[in-house]
């Protein structure tokens, strides 16, 4: 059987050696089964196994063949909608509920890092930089609602020393936090599978899960001709996940967004760029992204297709971007270009629940997901072992269907980004 390969990228192109996982294509009765092998379900299966569960995942292509494995490499803290929002919404305790579990993400990650050796060029830091006046009174008030939540990590910076830390004209200030990071993130995902793997679990590529019989003890069907009997099954497909799950994919849209890498830089041109190796995000509601890479190239991304997909060019679309950031490095070559979809929600907040007591489901980051999947898949381990709190906490935020359904989501959503876009072209 042919396998199915990662996608053009800079990430595919350097990723650690990896051992072939073949197709499920028997019977297996286990503890646990997991659909999806990006950062939810391999969050959930190493903290699972690490607590003495037998674990399988099955995933539909290769390891962390979605967003896990072609993202920014990002780590932001908190929900693509914060911690103001949820209160808002929501009320004082739910944001102190969620409020409290904002920032542990990035930590997970850390301690993966650590304690498994998992070789993927983690830099600390991490900055957002404010284009106009108002976003950078945004930050203010973002510094200080995370330490309104304990979160003390964060440093302000005004013009002249945000360019003290970014070689571009572009910003009046920027907010540092110290606390975030980025990595290769396919390579944290590749080491994070070894890991679950060295503690007995089971990984099978190539095996889409077409069907799920919602039984006491659920059961899994795979196109490459597997069957699973699992005591809980776990649900992380996000954006891949397809129509398996008519509900799930009623109140959720994937969305494309695009990265290209440049060519490998002289070190002391990467270091002029980016002199503390923090990776960035402005702060634009379609906002660009970008980092010096382990081997001293930058990687840059931005843009948001609703519905999915990639624009026809995406050197053409995110060329301009770069060299406005940039100008320094006007007709830089590009060694990489390539796209990939994340899930979006109605809210922009995570959707956690269950299907049926034994069944569970984690998906639609709206953006976070580096992070977030991995609070995921600590949340889900908790609540398999029958300490559900902090999980239900998330089950109760409201998701609702797109207006106008499947047919319009995608018009209606592009219409409100298209306004937003307007927004941040003039700094409104």
């Amino acid at each position: 059987m042919q396998k199915t390969p990662h996608t053009g990228s800079y990430y595919a192109a350097s990723a650690n050696p990896s051992p072939e996982r073949p197709p499920l294509q028997e019977s297996l009765d286990t503890q646990i089964c997991i659909i999806g092998a990006g950062y939810t379900g391999l969050s959930s299966a190493l903290h699972l196994a690490e607590a003495g569960y037998k674990v399988v995942v099955l995933e539909a292509a290769r390891i962390a063949y979605g967003a896990s494995g072609r993202n920014g490499g990002q780590l932001v803290n908190s929900y693509s909608r914060d911690i103001d929002v949820i209160e808002r919404n929501y009320g004082t305790e739910m944001a102190k509920a969620l409020g409290g579990m904002a920032f542990e993400g990035a930590q997970i990650i850390k301690e993966r890092i650590a304690k498994y050796d998992i070789q993927c060029d983690f830099k600390p830091g991490g900055m957002f930089a404010a284009l106009n006046k108002k976003q950078f009174k945004g930050l203010q008030h973002h510094k200080a609602l995370w330490e309104r939540f304990g979160y003390n990590e964060l440093e302000l910076l005004d013009a002249e020393q945000t360019r003290q830390h970014i070689a571009s004209d572009e910003y009046v200030g920027a907010l540092l936090d110290k606390g975030a990071g980025h990595i290769h993130p396919l390579n944290l995902a590749l080491g994070e599978a070894a890991a679950v793997e060295s503690l007995g679990g089971k990984i099978y590529e190539d095996s889409k899960v077409i069907k799920i019989e919602r039984k006491e003890r659920p059961e899994v069907f795979t196109q490459s001709g597997g069957k699973v009997t699992c005591d809980y099954l776990i649900i992380a497909g996000n954006a891949y996940l397809g129509g398996l799950v008519p509900e799930l994919a009623a109140k959720s849209m994937p969305c494309g967004t695009q990265i290209v890498t440049t060519e490998v830089l002289d070190e002391d041109v990467a270091k002029s760029l980016i002199p503390g190796q923090q990776c960035v995000e402005d702060c634009n509601y379609k906002l660009d992204y970008y980092r010096i890479t382990g081997d001293n190239r930058l990687l840059y991304g931005g843009g948001t297709s609703y519905g999915g997909g990639d624009p026809v060019s995406i050197e053409a679309f995110l060329r301009p971007h770069l060299e406005k950031t940039f100008p320094q490095l006007k007709g830089i070559k590009f060694d990489y270009a390539w796209g990939g979809d994340f899930l979006l929600t109605l809210s922009r907040l995570p959707q956690f629940g269950r299907l049926t007591p034994k069944i569970f489901y984690a998906q639609g980051y709206s953006g976070h997901g580096v992070t977030t999947t991995h609070l995921a898949g600590r949340l889900i381990s908790e609540a398999v072992k029958g300490h559900a709190e902090r999980f239900d906490a998330f089950g109760q935020l409201k998701h609702f269907p797109f207006p106008g359904g499947r047919l319009l989501r995608t018009p209606y959503t592009a219409l409100g980004g298209l306004y937003y876009g307007l927004r941040d072209k003039l700094g409104i």
